[in-house]
């Protein structure tokens, strides 16, 4: 039986191996070892909850407004001890977290082989996404195997000396999860959401929690949204908020108590998904929504100056728009008043899967633990 023990700490990560997590479990002669750092912890429980996963190992590395120095020291410790007494033949890692880096740099010192999903993402900008860019570069710097979600990321693996037969082209697996979930019909148990309406208001999702933009440029996202409710009646932005209280603080110090704007608590990830496939677009600073945003027809309009996933931009479901108000409210403006301008950035084909990604890396994993074993 080969043991494979997956790191999960954050509710994108929880999102993405939740598929290759199942597929691991039907899969003869493979046993998966969920080990959850509850980096980000409610809203990971209520992925796992979504998928019927449980962890068999919770770190339970969560305190409020922790640094990314306890986060760091607490994950090196806490993932010694699973990885010693449960000895897995490999290790997968997602992604650009701090848990993500640590589950790979963790590995490395037992020796263990480690996978990395999602794998060659780059910015080529040390301090954007902060500290993703880098989690990402030293978790390559370990990997044995390297599953890339599109042409563009094996190429930046390839430049940058990864050898071509560790990395394989596999799509992301967000769009396994995110079929899988789309296909559901669950209400929303929030009352304002249940009564939101998209044939009589165009509702607009919005997301922010990206460290990099804490203070002056979070301030100036959250004014641009307070400019668009108030120059477009027909609008209603619907913002689940991130428990960081850098996040809080200016959402409801700008936000809170404008018409038009609904502020709500995380929402699980079934409600989360329904909400983005009854938004007319969305605005956000997320990685994952570039991703999924595709598959449903939506536009996004990312409140960063660079993103990761040039991908998405080139098929044109995503723009760029930066943290500047008038920018963003330009943009957004454009799209509300355009409907060629909209069409045009609801894409046919997502360029990050087709939704096989999981049986892929689970293949692959298989085939590399034969040969090494």
């Amino acid at each position: 039986m080969l043991k494979v023990a997956l790191v999960v700490g954050t509710r994108p990560e929880a999102i993405k191996m939740a598929p290759i997590v199942l597929t691991l479990k039907r899969t003869r002669g493979m046993k998966p070892l969920l080990v959850l750092t509850a980096q980000h912890r409610r809203m990971c429980d209520d992925v796992l909850e979504v998928f019927k996963l449980q962890p068999d190992y919770d770190l339970d590395i969560m305190k409020p407004n922790q640094s990314l120095f306890e986060v760091t020291s607490r994950l090196a410790r806490r993932l010694e001890r699973v990885l010693r007494t449960e000895e897995p033949d490999i290790v997968l890692v997602q992604g650009d977290t701090t848990s993500t880096f640590m589950g790979s740099l963790c590995a490395y010192y037992l020796r263990i082989p480690v996978g990395h999903v999602e794998a060659g993402l780059r910015t080529y900008q040390k301090y954007s996404p902060f500290p993703e860019e880098i989690n990402r570069k030293l978790t390559t710097a370990i990997a044995d195997l390297h599953f890339a979600p599109t042409e563009v990321a094996r190429k930046a693996l390839v430049h940058e000396g990864v050898p071509r037969e560790h990395v394989f082209v596999v799509g992301n697996p967000v769009i396994d999860a995110l079929l899988h979930v789309a296909a559901m019909d669950y209400p929303f148990t929030n009352r304002k959401l249940a009564s939101l309406d998209p044939d009589e208001m165009r509702v607009i999702a919005v997301t922010a929690h990206r460290r990099e933009s804490h203070g002056k440029p979070f301030v100036s996202m959250m004014r641009a949204i307070r400019q668009i409710v108030r120059k477009y009646r027909d609008v209603v932005v619907v913002f689940p908020v991130h428990p960081n209280p850098n996040v809080r603080r200016p959402v409801h110090s700008i936000l809170h108590g404008v018409e038009r704007i609904v502020l709500v608590e995380p929402l699980d990830y079934r409600q989360f998904v329904k909400l983005l496939k009854l938004s007319y677009l969305i605005i956000t600073d997320s990685g994952g929504i570039q991703e999924e945003a595709p598959s449903l027809g939506k536009p996004v309009l990312l409140m960063r100056n660079v993103t990761e996933r040039p991908e998405a931009v080139k098929a044109g479901a995503v723009k760029v728009v930066g943290t500047d108000t008038g920018t963003i409210v330009e943009e957004c403006s454009r799209l509300l008043d355009s409907q060629a301008a909209y069409r045009k950035m609801v894409v046919r084909r997502n360029p990050y899967g087709d939704g096989r990604a999981s049986e892929r890396i689970v293949k692959i994993t298989r085939q590399y633990l034969s040969r090494v074993g």
